[in-house]
């Protein structure tokens, strides 16, 4: 076989599998692999004749940043942090440090449609915030110099004043191939909650609908952000802002509230259905010659007589259900039509009383009041739909959880904040929710708390830039050099406390149970993270000679000539095999690695199906080894360097090794299973 396939040095190729699912949709269109965007045009109704003119929003910079969207990101990797993670055994949730762009690039294969739930507070271009500044093709030191932040801050920052003549457009550029990309991760039904304050308001709005759809965009939420505040010159500024949008929004469910306290708390009544609160069955407001044709009848009252709503007309047949169309506006009607009360009369309450509005059989006063039982259970199946007004999570909460703490940080948000959008979009217990503007990591925070709250499983992926803490504040005088430093710590004293509450209640005899009555366990709550970190590739993508490593000659000996031949300085072997790991479909950065010692000190596999052998030299008995394992994985990755100069060795690895795994899986289609670095 004269080549053989070999891992892929670009995490992703957008425009390749845009290309890809063009041609499923319109086949006519691609041809060759590229695409005919005039006939492109025309199967999507667009013919000459049709004007070039369209509503959209534009700004300076808006082709580069549609064009950022599609670039790889080249020669970066996420490192394992080991010592800086928290039970990396066990845990499933991840923390990233970089920019966020990179990182978003970096998981959108492994993650791809996997995301339920995204929230992001991002830089609300107050004047005095920072935006990103995304160039990827000039060394670490070129940026630094070129924006001007080498000594201070060491990170792709540049502030963005107010009186920049492309104060908006900055932001725009910042913010939209983040958006694009975060639309690629969700699920069908994932949902996107973007913090936003009033100066980018309706820019981010028309720019969320372009890139999620105008029929995908949910709303626009307010939200109580501070009170009692006498800032400003004409308002005081008290509010911030939601906007909401949907992955597809025929997918999602309706969102649901959760009943408080307060609101269960008004069902006093009880039968033996449960607990139930009246509601009269007669409302005066309602227009008789309005669709109500069939809701003015006789109620059989419990002492006999009959009840009907004041009017002028009464049914010919007194009895129970007898109707009579309204013949004006003076003959009022029930809440319900006959056919309702028919069949649900089981749901009526009646009281009686000296001052009912109803009549009787006889045009007489009535006796009694009708009302219909609104049943508890029935109100918590379904929860009932929230208000655009969020008034009960401010920003002093968050102050507040973060003092208790002992961690100090500028205007984070509560995490009972994201724990209520979270419960309203059905955020299930093994659900994946994403914020790549993490700061205080409220988010982690707020995944604990709710797991903690029903046993679920959920998970996490914070991801912020370790932008420098201000030397004059509290932060860095507490020994936080950046922000990163600040979220991981928060994220430690956040599950200790809450595991610590958990065996609280235990000990004191308080059940603390999940909905379908099983007690949470503390000992099994996911209070761990994995850290990882954007840094340069492993790998030696091409193997070009190594005039000078730069190493000095002790450090040099540590390396054999293969592994300088094969992988940058300073690599470890769980760094290529996390790099390798990048490069699959669908496979979750917190998959186990394992090391598979009985095979060799150099021989990984993770996902429980990824083989990756870096051991130096291949042979036949370690191919027999290899093949041996149970169950077979999907894939083997090999060093090109392991077979030195043995081909047939080489090609007998893989034809076996292929041949295996086909048969497996069952796949009759060509597919390579088996690659190379």
């Amino acid at each position: 076989m004269s080549e053989y396939p070999k891992v892929k040095q670009e995490i992703t190729n957008p425009v390749n599998e845009n290309i890809q699912a063009l041609a499923q949709l319109f086949p006519a269109v691609v041809k060759d692999g590229a695409v005919d965007f005039e006939a492109l045009k025309e199967e999507l109704g667009n013919f000459p004749e049709v004007g070039k003119e369209k509503y959209e929003l534009n700004w300076a910079g808006k082709q580069n940043a549609k064009k950022i969207v599609q670039e790889d990101v080249v020669g970066k990797t996420l490192k394992f942090i080991p010592d800086d993670s928290k039970n990396v055994d066990t845990t499933q949730n991840l923390y990233i440090e970089g920019d966020n762009l990179e990182v978003l690039k970096l998981l959108r294969q492994n993650y791809y449609k996997s995301i339920k739930m995204i929230y992001i507070d991002p830089p609300y271009n107050t004047g005095s915030d920072f935006v990103y500044k995304d160039n990827f093709d000039i060394s670490q030191e070129e940026s630094d110099l070129a924006e001007g932040h080498v000594d201070a801050d060491g990170n792709r920052l540049v502030a963005n004043p107010k009186s920049g003549n492309r104060y908006h457009a900055n932001w725009l550029n910042m913010i939209y191939p983040r958006l694009k990309i975060a639309k690629d991760l969700l699920t069908e039904d994932g949902v996107i909650f973007i913090s936003i304050g009033e100066t980018e308001l309706d820019n981010l709005k028309e720019i969320s609908k372009e890139i999620f759809g105008e029929v995908n965009f949910i709303s626009m939420v307010s939200r109580i952000a501070k009170k009692g505040s006498s800032m400003g010159n004409f308002f005081s500024p008290s509010l911030d802002y939601l906007i909401v949008c949907a992955k597809n929004k025929e997918s999602c469910k309706t969102f649901s509230e959760p009943l408080s306290e307060d609101y269960i708390s008004k069902y006093k009544m009880k039968d033996e259905l449960g607990p139930f609160v009246i509601k009269g069955l007669y409302q005066s407001s309602l227009d008789p010659l309005r669709g109500c044709s069939n809701q003015r009848y006789f109620i059989e009252c419990p002492d006999g007589s009959f009840a009907i709503p004041p009017g002028n007309s009464f049914p010919e047949i007194i009895s129970d259900g007898a109707k009579i169309n309204p013949k004006s506006r003076n003959d009022k009607v029930w809440r319900w039509s006959q056919e309702s009360y028919l069949s649900q009369k089981h749901r009526l309450s009646f009281n009686k009383s000296k001052n009912s509005p109803l009549l009787d059989e006889n045009g007489n006063s009535s006796n009694w009041n009708v009302y219909t039982k609104q049943y508890l259970h029935e109100i918590q199946e379904k929860g009932y739909v929230p208000s655009n007004l969020i008034d009960e999570n401010t920003n002093s909460i968050g102050s507040k959880e973060l003092k208790e703490l002992g961690v100090d940080f500028d205007f984070p948000k509560p995490s009972t904040l994201i724990g209520y959008l979270a419960r309203i979009i059905d955020f299930n217990s093994s659900d994946i929710l994403l914020d790549f503007f993490s700061g205080s990591a409220t988010t982690a925070h707020a995944v604990m708390q709710l797991n903690a709250e029903d046993g679920g499983n959920r998970k996490y992926i914070c991801v912020q830039l370790p932008e420098p803490c201000d030397e004059n504040s509290e932060a860095y005088k507490a020994g936080y050099k950046n922000i990163c430093e600040i979220g991981k710590e928060r994220i430690r004293r956040a599950g200790e406390k809450i595991v610590a509450q958990l065996k609280e209640k235990q000990n004191g005899q308080q059940q603390l149970l999940e909905s379908e009555g099983a007690i949470v366990n503390p000992d099994t709550l996911d209070i761990g993270f994995k850290v990882f970190r954007v840094a340069y590739s492993n790998i030696r993508w091409t193997h070009d000679a190594i005039n000078n490593t730069g190493l000095t000659p002790i450090e040099e000996i540590q390396f054999s000539q293969k592994d300088l031949l094969d992988f940058m300085i300073h690599f470890t072997d769980i760094d290529v095999v996390y790099e390798i790991l990048l490069r699959q479909r669908d496979i979750p950065l917190s998959s186990k690695v394992e090391q598979i010692s009985k095979i060799g000190n150099r021989t990984y596999m993770f996902a429980d199906s990824y083989v990756v052998c870096l051991e130096e030299q291949i042979t036949k008995e370690l191919i027999e080894a290899l093949a041996a394992i149970e169950p077979l994985p999907i894939k083997y990755v090999f060093r090109d360097s392991a077979f030195e100069d043995d081909i047939s060795l080489k090609d007998e690895t893989f034809r076996r090794l292929q041949a295996l795994i086909s048969r497996n899986t069952g796949e009759s289609k060509k597919t390579y299973t088996v690659e190379f670095i």
